[in-house]
């Protein structure tokens, strides 16, 4: 079955962020015992800077688990063909052109030779008041999160443009998850499957992400910090 198919289909569904740096070979295969026992339903792979190569990641992975695997790419040096599949992300809430079409161009010959399978996926950083690390890599600004209006018009406009998937991201590190406020406007205006990571530390933070209209939350550094939480916000999917 194709990625997208199962991201799209109905129901709220839970993600799992890995970002290589910071697991070692040990927890990277105690979390993903964990992942198979909740049933999560995508692994995404990636960080706005990673240091530790894609692949032996990857390897380990597939050693423990059949739960498809998504790249979530902070650059191009993040790029494998063992993936089953890419969020091929246009930063729109930005203006670096690098993060709208410059690295698109530079993958593109690549990707195509890969064969996995291509999820065109609109971006959209949320400011939060502190500087994240997408924020800092990428060199743009976020929208400021009570821009409710433009959020909400950035995210129609990535769907007008052919995105299969409208993201939402806090950032890495935020102090605060999206408002469930935004998460509500934004889902009332498009028909493509919405996405809200960053930010998200406990159930009823998770809980009100996905009663304002998340189909699909991602979740990395609690998770790295305390292997616990996953149990517990896999729960607010009810």
């Amino acid at each position: 079955m194709k990625i997208l198919n199962i991201l799209s289909k109905p129901g709220k569904k839970f993600v799992l962020l890995i970002d290589p740096d910071k697991y070692t070979v040990q927890g990277l295969i105690t979390t993903i015992y964990a992942a198979n026992e909740h049933k999560i339903a995508v692994i995404f792979i990636g960080g706005s800077l990673v240091t530790d190569q894609i692949d032996p990641t990857i390897e380990i992975i597939r050693q423990h688990t059949t739960i498809p695997i998504v790249l979530f790419p902070g650059s191009l040096m993040q790029l494998t063909n063992k993936a089953d599949a890419i969020l091929l992300l246009s930063l729109i809430s930005g203006r670096n052109p690098e993060y709208l079409i410059g690295n698109h161009v530079l993958a593109a010959p690549y990707l195509k030779k890969s064969g996995i399978e291509i999820i065109p996926t609109a971006y959209i950083l949320i400011g939060q008041g502190n500087t994240t690390s997408v924020e800092y890599i990428s060199n743009t600004k976020p929208i400021p999160a009570d821009k409710i209006d433009l959020v909400a018009a950035t995210a129609i406009a990535g769907e007008m443009m052919g995105n299969k998937l409208i993201y939402l991201e806090a950032g890495s590190g935020a102090s605060n998850p999206v408002s469930p406020e935004l998460i509500r406007e934004v889902k009332r205006q498009i028909s493509i499957p919405l996405i809200v990571g960053g930010g998200i530390k406990n159930i009823e933070q998770a809980k009100q992400i996905y009663a304002a209209g998340a189909d699909i939350m991602v979740v990395g550094n609690a998770i790295e910090s305390n292997l616990d939480k996953l149990g517990q916000l896999i729960r607010a999917l009810g």
